[in-house]
């Protein structure tokens, strides 16, 4: 076993124990892990070439496809920092990072050749040196160039890996992850809540881009020896029948894919998908509806395990454990080697059970900070906690449930409204299928209680009766007074992204 806190070595470890067992699988297109190591010792050259050097930023465009770990694995090796980034951003947003993280060199998948080029153009001799992969052609480029075998020494502190929020509050933040705390995060996932091991097949519908598919997906399954099952773009036909072709053990997805799948009949005429080798599926990115996780339980025959993190945290900070009561609803206990603690306007800590208050982290998993930005640094980090911007609850028992995020939550006339509580009564409904309430400007109130609303294919529900339906199991202040129809736009994680909500009052 390798000795260096790179965690390049996983995929060198595997690769050396279980050469031929398969690494990652894209439709018929399978590498081993002896393929998957040489193909990222190639890779290595050509970044080398293009003049990458340890402790250069290497910039990734790339969906779910095998490319993904071998670059990822590539730039590690050269002991540089690897910085993901999602494809459908358009050139001022990829020149913004690029400037930001001062990029050495990007590696792009050919589908998104043309906005990186108008980035790299617009930002002319700073631009970063463009490695494009387009399939086939890459295959032969690195077939002729000779392996770099040797993975960089690199301290545990050194950052292996940028990670960019997605900018809600202003401009997108860099969380610097070193390899501690990817590599801890790895470990504790291993050894407390996912055993993967060979033979173990889990599901890539998560962005590789985002930290729950690289982190909890992709590295997870390198470094326990299980095959990783790509799907470039979630669609829940394509993912059900992958459940059952592909034999999937562990299911990873986010709330709006449970409920996707949930709400999808089987591809297969006259029988219901076959997931008797599913062992257990994992929620985080937002909250799961209770009502879809019993749901879900029910049609596939499997446990939902829920928890919670973020980029800056490598990204798990809590989860339900598989050896501790499962409570549908809750985000579980902080995972180990991290800590909890909640705290009111003012960081006084918040003690009293089930009181809200914003979840701070402390542990071996929280980021070194923002890059090239420590006054944002030592805002989140005050008083030694990263402080999330969620709120959450601690219930007699030590488990955590989320309330909302800070900036969510309604006060209308003087009264808070957590949009998640509404959303749980809306999820009730038989003919509910998303839900999303935020608040809306009130000349009276302050605020008011809105919601969208996505009915489920073939069923109907008017305005009235889901305002009657939730005024009458809720207090009278928090039932929304205004309820529209459509689509729930979401990140392309699928997180729903209320930012971009508009109700009319």
């Amino acid at each position: 076993m390798t000795t260096t806190s790179n965690i390049a070595t996983w995929l060198v470890d595997r690769a050396r124990e279980q050469p031929e067992a398969p690494a990652v699988k894209l439709d018929q297109v399978v590498l081993s892990f002896a393929a998957l190591e040489a193909a990222s010792q190639r890779a290595a050259r050509l970044l080398a070439d293009a003049g990458v050097v340890a402790g250069d930023r290497v910039a990734m465009i790339m969906p779910n496809v095998p490319w993904f770990p071998v670059f990822y694995h590539a730039i590690l090796r050269l002991g540089a920092v690897v910085v993901p980034m999602n494809p459908l951003l358009r050139s001022g947003e990829i020149g913004y990072v690029w400037r930001d993280a001062e990029i050495r060199a990007a590696v792009v998948f050919t589908l998104f050749v043309e906005e990186a080029t108008k980035a790299a153009t617009e930002l002319g001799p700073e631009a970063p040196a463009l490695v494009v992969v387009t399939p086939g052609e890459i295959d032969e480029r690195l077939r002729g160039l000779d392996p770099i075998a040797e993975v960089v020494e690199r301290a545990a502190e050194d950052t292996a890996v940028v990670l960019y929020t997605s900018g809600t509050t202003g401009q997108p933040k860099g969380a610097e992850l070193s390899h501690a705390n990817i590599g801890t995060n790895v470990r504790t996932v291993l050894d407390t809540l996912f055993p993967m091991a060979p033979g173990d097949v889990v599901f890539g519908g998560l962005p590789l881009f985002h930290s729950f598919g690289q982190t909890v997906a992709m590295n997870t399954a390198i470094a326990g020896g299980a095959c990783l099952t790509l799907l470039p773009r979630f669609d829940p036909v394509a993912a059900l029948r992958m459940l059952e072709e592909d034999k999937v053990t562990i299911f990873m997805g986010v709330p709006s894919m449970y409920v996707a799948l949930l709400n999808t009949p089987s591809p297969y005429e006259g029988r219901e998908v076959d997931t008797s080798r599913l062992r257990t599926c994992a929620s985080g990115g937002s909250s799961l509806p209770v009502e879809v996780l019993h749901g879900f339980e029910e049609r596939f025959g499997c446990t939902v395990q829920e928890g919670y993190g973020l980029s800056e945290t490598s990204p798990v900070a809590s989860f339900n454990h598989p050896d501790r009561p499962i409570r549908p609803g809750s985000i579980g206990t902080p995972i180990r080697g991290c800590e909890f603690r909640l705290v009111d306007v003012d960081d006084n800590e918040v003690t009293e059970v089930d009181a809200a208050g914003e979840i701070c982290v402390r542990g071996e998993n929280v980021m070194k900070g923002y890059l090239n930005k420590p006054e944002d640094t030592a805002t989140a980090m005050r008083g030694g906690w990263f402080h999330t911007g969620d709120l959450g609850r601690r219930d007699a028992d030590g488990y955590y449930h989320i309330v909302d995020r800070v900036k969510d939550m309604i006060i209308r006339n003087g009264f808070n409204v957590y949009p998640r509580e509404v959303e749980e009564v809306l999820y009730t409904h038989p003919a509910v299928q998303e839900a999303a309430v935020i608040g809306t400007p009130h000349p009276q109130y302050g605020e008011e209680v809105a919601a969208l609303v996505t009915l489920k294919p073939d069923q109907q529900a008017s305005e009235e009766e889901l305002i009657t339906y939730v005024k009458d199991r809720i207090a009278a202040y928090k039932y929304p007074r205004r309820i529209t129809f459509g689509v729930i736009p979401k990140g392309p994680t699928g997180k729903i992204l209320k930012r971009e909500i508009t109700i009319e009052p």
